[in-house]
């Protein structure tokens, strides 16, 4: 059984997006970071270019599952883009990364994950209390509208109405194979049906974000038929079409997700050298927000 993961409960707050401010303390209506302290934060990222060593393995975290991002992405997006007891929801929950760290960091967070078998094994990391109280597992398509009101059901259990982040890690089209059904990305007839089917993921993760929060879109290309297919962009594109607005754009080296070296990664660098193209080192994690007022002006302008 995998290892639980403890943390001290958080009594829920109603969502408080006026800026704070008095003699010690200037935050903004989306994190707890004090503004007039703001040197104190060398940690927080605000950069294009992320780059970890190797990944996190303490705090109940874990490799045993391909596509699972590390778990210092959750952790400088939180930070910077959640307060205490907001809720992360996450449409492509598989290992359980997000909620393990909204645990250890005082988030909460509602996991949409299509695999039922996988849902029960990733519940197996948290307390029962916390699959409660903090973290809610949903086994469904997350492109579906039964989703959609699964999460909506789960969000008014835990007093809000909408989730205050929203995190997309899609497969990388069919890089890794995650399963047989028709609903999984990775299964897909063609990469024009994976644009289709995330951007319909998409739809209910903007449906269900409220105004003016966060969304991170963690993604990488792959290469097919002796070319880029840049899985990235095009999904940044299906975004901005559904209203996000973009708002950073952040290359991470991947040498923190690596499952296995030596001979593969020999096989590979002789395929490049031999084919004409570059090995990939690195991944995106995108950025946008949910800004309604913003958006109706840009169309306004159009």
């Amino acid at each position: 059984m995998a290892r639980k993961t403890n943390v001290k409960r958080v009594e829920p707050q109603k969502a408080n997006l006026k800026v704070v401010k008095d003699n010690a303390v200037k935050t903004t209506a989306y994190n707890d970071i004090n503004l007039k302290k703001w040197k104190e934060y060398d940690h927080v990222k605000t950069d294009t270019l992320w780059e970890f060593s190797s990944r996190l393995k303490q705090g109940g975290h874990t490799n045993e599952y391909h596509g699972n991002f590390i778990p210092q992405i959750a952790q400088q997006l939180y930070e910077r883009y959640t307060k205490k007891n907001d809720i992360v929801l996450d449409l492509f929950f598989g290992s359980g990364t997000s909620g393990i760290e909204a645990i250890n960091m005082g988030r909460r967070c509602i996991g949409v994950e299509l695999k039922e078998e996988l849902a029960e094994q990733v519940s197996e990391k948290f307390t029962p209390k916390q699959l409660v109280t903090d973290v809610n597992i949903i086994s469904a398509d997350s492109a579906s509208q039964l989703a959609k009101e699964k999460i909506q059901a789960r969000l008014d259990i835990m007093g809000r109405e909408k989730a205050q982040l929203l995190i997309l890690h899609p497969p990388y089209d069919d890089i890794i194979k995650f399963s047989d059904r028709k609903e999984d990305l990775s299964n897909c007839d063609s990469t024009e049906k994976f644009y289709d089917l995330f951007k319909q993921v998409a739809q209910n993760g903007y449906d269900l974000l409220e105004d003016g929060r966060f969304a991170a879109l963690i993604i990488g290309d792959k290469y097919a038929e002796s070319q880029i297919i840049s899985l990235g962009f095009e999904c940044q594109e299906r975004m901005k079409q559904l209203g996000f607005i973009h708002k950073a754009t952040i290359v991470k080296d991947m040498q923190g997700n690596e499952r296995a070296k030596g001979k593969t990664a020999n096989l590979w660098r002789y395929r490049a050298l031999a084919m004409g193209f570059n090995i990939f080192k690195h991944e995106y994690i995108m950025i946008f927000q949910k800004n309604e007022k913003l958006m109706r002006k840009h169309l306004r302008m159009l």
